[in-house]
């Protein structure tokens, strides 16, 4: 199976563009050779944040489900490093 191609921002940018000036979905599609799902998705991700990275289309939901996730692993890590050590400083008291 192949992989689907990748789009450059500024491509992304101009289907945008041509969508907001009247061209519909369907000729951008037939014109460009884009999924239909893919055009929808850039132009609602340009409307939302004015960017195509995922990271500035989540929502704030999203963004501090990210957060808490980071800092769990990093507590967990933390707490592991922790075992350890009192682990081996009590193999050295005995």
């Amino acid at each position: 199976m192949s992989k689907p191609p990748r789009y450059t921002e500024d491509f992304k940018r101009k289907i945008v563009e041509l969508k907001s000036s009247g061209k519909t979905i369907s000729e951008l599609c037939s014109e460009y050779r884009v999924a239909k799902a893919s055009v929808s998705n850039w132009v609602s991700q340009y409307r939302n944040s004015g960017s195509f990275k995922a990271v500035d289309n989540l929502s704030a939901e999203e963004k501090e489900l990210k957060e808490l996730r980071k800092e769990n692993r990093q507590l967990r890590m933390e707490n592991d490093i922790l075992k350890q050590a009192a682990l081996i400083l009590g193999r050295k008291g005995e």
